[in-house]
């Protein structure tokens, strides 16, 4: 009988280790499933926190927004009072340079009056004070075709009188 046959040994398992081999594998399995579990609900506690962060910190970008709004909107208000303010200071100015020019040509007028009415005071004429010649004017006098006017005092900012 040449030919050999070569059979295979199979081991016979028993009912206790077929169970326990069994029990085994399930219990694998159902940790391997627990700690998925577990790791997911890390992932999603780490996802909320995260989530969470982000929302205290775009709420602080808003208020910090809003902060700056306010501060700009106080700004445009300051200057436009600052505008109103200049304004009502250069017609303040205006008023009172015009109240001056008044004062000044009043002052000069009285001082013309007197003028006229001093003996001591030399006039040209009539007709150069007719003419504006003998009235007192802010210019001053050529000396190639007017005579220069009689010495004066000045008794402050815009008026004058005579040296006598």
């Amino acid at each position: 009988m040449g030919a050999k046959q070569t059979e295979k040994k199979v081991h016979p398992m028993n009912a206790t280790t077929a169970s326990i081999l069994v029990v085994a594998i399930i219990l694998v399995i159902a940790v391997i499933v627990v700690v998925m579990i577990v790791g997911r609900r890390r992932r999603r506690e780490a996802s909320r926190a995260k989530a969470s962060e982000i929302r205290q910190s775009a709420q602080d970008d808003a208020f910090a927004a809003r902060e700056g709004e306010a501060k700009a909107a106080r700004a445009a208000a300051d200057a436009k009072q600052a505008e109103v303010d200049a304004e009502r200071l250069r017609r303040e100015a205006t008023t009172r340079d015009e109240e001056a020019t008044a004062a000044r040509e009043r002052a000069n007028e009285q001082l013309n009056k007197a003028d006229r009415i001093d003996p001591d005071v030399p006039s040209r004429g009539s007709e150069a004070i007719r003419a504006g010649e003998g009235e007192r004017t802010s210019g001053t006098a050529d000396p190639k075709t007017e005579p220069a006017p009689p010495p004066v005092v000045n008794d402050g900012p815009g008026v004058q009188r005579p040296l006598a």
